[in-house]
């Protein structure tokens, strides 16, 4: 009998041997830099003339890995070994489907300061965000295997006099999994898992900037016993392969996280029917979000400042869900930029390898380049509060930057930056820091600070987000506890982690026999 779902814990690397641990990681890590790595179709290793080079941001001097990238030929050949598996994998008993997963678990258990370690030197991530990364894969493997054996019991329906009527669920097909670079395991691992444990097959396109940490789940998952086929490995560029797979016959449905302009554009071309296409595809799409917490004139400051500080800067603001608008009401406002003029100045920026480190860099040129541009419109449009330097000379470093008496319509306080940037913004009363906070095309995340009963009601009723917090960060949801999803254009609304979020993946059959 399986023990209820548990979120997995994260590491106490205060404690001298977890610190310890972990720089012998690292160190392990550091030592299989430079390797080349295959595409995995059908089962199949598969080596290319043509590589993807993923460098580390805290050093862009340095190789982690150089993997094989798909062409057109490829991706056809990994989406016919998918519709090959699928024949099989989706008469696997639901509860074997699950056993993959939990003997998953258990082995990104075992790897766990080694996967983080990927983390910290391919994506720049600091000790602490790459360990809540991964222990969020596991969180996603042990959730939805317990969830798909939840699924196969028998549905309930209305009895109905001299019939038997039941209501299953199926998997859909082939579909294709596109992960961001900002989660390159938790999300990589949930977006592919749950279809898969759902009876689907897979073709996996990994983000070009993190795709060694992808091969490393490949590693868990094979080692785990998912058979050949299920799970094919394609990393490659989305003009060359991602239009290819997403606007293909074969494919049920596009499972996607990443920006805007790109969920959109999938969303349009998945809309169009291919011919020889026999079903409409779905589209689950995160894309994310301009997030703002209020600080009402009724909270506690320090426990805010805390708050906003860690969602604003955590992974150097390169989440959909941070926080890149504060909007404070009425007296709260100068000594709350008194107190995060402080806390942000005491950050510490540097190489993500670094324990205590806060800041790593950003994840690349390009990324560095359009944050830096933000910097100068903030300037422009805003008063700098603190930070606003930036250097790309060994890796890409920004620190972490706030503007003050920000317009509610200025570029920063409206367009995504993923960046270490915060825009902080006055408010007359609470209602109008709810408008302020509602004025934006998207509708992620969102927080509110505030002792005021009332005011919490009315962010309950009108703060229109999918995922609303009070009292605490607007980051860092827990899976099975805060299903994620947005509103608006952040998104489908997808609830990941939460127990509607198989049954994207799956159909309902009603079957009636009469007696």
């Amino acid at each position: 009998m399986l023990m209820p779902f548990k979120n997995e814990p994260l590491t106490d690397f205060s404690r001298e041997e977890n610190r310890q641990q972990m720089l012998a990681a690292i160190g392990m890590v550091r030592s299989r830099l430079g390797r080349d790595y295959p595409l995995i179709i059908g089962g199949k290793e598969i080596f290319t003339d043509e590589k993807i080079t993923s460098i580390n941001p805290s050093r862009h001097n340095e190789v982690i890995g150089r993997v094989s990238r798909a062409d057109r030929a490829l991706a056809q050949q990994a989406l016919e070994k998918a519709m090959e598996a699928f024949k099989t994998w989706r008469q696997v008993p639901p509860e074997a489907r699950a056993r993959c997963l939990f003997k998953a678990a258990a082995i990104m258990r075992r790897r766990k300061h080694e996967l983080s370690a990927w983390m910290v030197l391919e994506a720049g991530k600091n000790w602490a965000e790459a360990d809540a990364d991964t222990a969020e894969a596991i969180d996603f493997l042990e959730f939805y295997g317990r969830e798909m054996i939840r699924l196969a019991e028998p549905r309930p329906v209305t009895p109905y006099p001299g019939e038997e009527n039941t209501l299953e669920y199926l998997p859909l097909g082939v579909g294709v999994v596109i992960p961001p670079w900002n989660f390159p395991l938790a999300i990589l691992t949930g977006t592919t898992v749950g279809p898969v444990v759902a009876g689907n097959t897979v073709v996996l396109k990994p983000a070009s900037n993190t795709p060694v940490t992808g091969y490393m789940f490949m590693e868990v998952m094979r080692e785990a016993g998912i058979p050949e086929g299920v799970i094919n490995f394609v990393p490659g560029s989305g003009s060359e392969i991602g239009d290819f797979l997403v606007g293909h016959p074969l494919v049920h449905f596009i499972n996607f996280t990443g920006s805007k302009d790109v969920g959109l554009h999938i969303n349009s071309l998945a809309a169009q029917i291919a011919p020889g296409q026999q079903w409409i595809k779905r589209v689950a799409a995160e894309m994310g979000g301009k997030d703002a917490i209020i600080i009402d004139d009724e909270s506690d400051l320090d426990e805010a400042m805390a708050g906003v500080i860690t969602s604003a800067f955590g992974f150097s603001g390169q989440k959909c869900s941070a926080c890149s608008r504060l909007i404070v009401v009425g007296e709260a406002y100068r000594p709350v930029l008194e107190k995060l003029a402080a806390g942000v100045a005491a950050l510490k920026v540097g190489p993500a390898e670094e324990y205590g480190v806060n800041l790593g860099p950003v994840i690349d040129q390009a990324s560095y380049n359009k944050i830096t541009g933000y910097l100068q419109t903030g300037r422009s449009e805003a008063r700098l509060l603190t930070g606003g330097r930036s250097d790309d000379s060994g890796g890409y470093f920004i620190w972490p930057t706030v503007f003050a008496d920000v317009p509610p319509t200025a570029r920063i306080a409206r367009e995504e930056i993923f960046g270490p940037v915060l825009a902080v913004i006055p408010a007359r009363n609470f209602q109008e820091a709810i408008d302020m906070a509602n004025d934006t095309e998207y509708g992620l995340t969102g927080g509110v600070y505030s002792r005021n009963r009332a005011h919490l009601e009315l962010a309950r009723r009108e703060f229109h987000v999918g995922n609303l917090y009070f009292n605490r960060k607007c980051t860092g949801a827990l899976v099975g506890v805060q299903p994620f999803g947005g509103f608006k254009m952040s998104g489908t609304n997808s609830k990941a982690g939460g127990r509607d979020y198989l049954k994207l993946f799956m159909q309902s059959k009603s079957i009636a026999e009469r007696f």
